[in-house]
């Protein structure tokens, strides 16, 4: 009834417009948005970082491989997004261009946790400005740099860095998954068996392969790399 009465005095209308508890309703929105998104999972591993994602392809008549979830940002640097996809490929795109701006500039790649606070700024920007929503997307960035990092981006525009971490539409199921069987010692292929066994659990007689989208950077190449499609149907 509470949020009721706050929609009904307009406190949800604009971004910048506090309700009188404190909260930003449309940015509130925004994160619901992300808990309603297709599932993504970040896990370190001992010898890399592991993005492995549903690409929600439910329709047969799709072409599978046309459904892009995980984009290389960099060398050693991938992404992958949860929420509005449109907006999470607005991002990333900014983060290419950061990144490559960083090279030119300085000459050396740049590190991944000053690449997540630039797409924090930015998302940042849009919860205080009107005539803009803020984005609905939370996006996984994983890269390797003197060590392996997994970092998670709130519509909010705040970031926490995390040993492993699912988020969208079945993250509770998934997090309860990684709690239970995540062990810092697991290598990538070790990594892509538990993310596959979660997928399996929480999408039941809705799982496929054809849903999945996974990439890997190892520590000693820094090469961002996606996962054969063959190497995941022997998981």
């Amino acid at each position: 009834m509470q949020d009721m009465a706050h929609q009904a005095m307009g406190y949800d209308r604009t971004s910048t417009m506090f309700s009188p508890d404190g909260r930003l309703l449309q940015v509130e929105y925004a994160k619901e948005s992300v808990k309603q998104g297709a599932t993504a999972i970040g896990i370190v591993c001992r010898d890399g970082v592991l993005l492995v994602a549903d690409k929600r392809v439910t329709d047969r008549l799709v072409v599978a491989e046309s459904v892009e979830k995980i984009f290389q940002v960099d060398e050693h640097i991938g992404a992958t997004a949860t929420g509005f996809t449109m907006d999470g490929r607005v991002l990333i795109e900014r983060a290419r261009v950061v990144a490559q701006q960083h090279m030119v500039t300085y000459g050396v790649a740049i590190d991944t946790i000053d690449l997540v606070k630039e797409i924090c700024d930015v998302k940042q920007f849009y919860t205080q400005y009107g005539g803009a929503r803020p984005f609905g997307v939370s996006i996984l960035f994983v890269g390797v740099d003197d060590n392996p990092g997994l970092y998670v981006t709130d519509p909010t525009g705040i970031y926490f860095e995390y040993k492993a971490t699912a988020v969208g539409e079945a993250d509770s199921e998934i997090k309860a998954v990684l709690n239970k069987e995540y062990k810092e010692t697991m290598s990538i292929d070790e990594g892509l068996k538990l993310a596959i066994t979660a997928f399996k659990k929480v999408l039941g007689k809705d799982f496929d392969l054809r849903r999945l989208d996974a990439a890997f950077i190892k520590s000693g190449e820094k090469k961002f790399t996606k996962v054969d499609k063959k190497k995941l149907k022997l998981q």
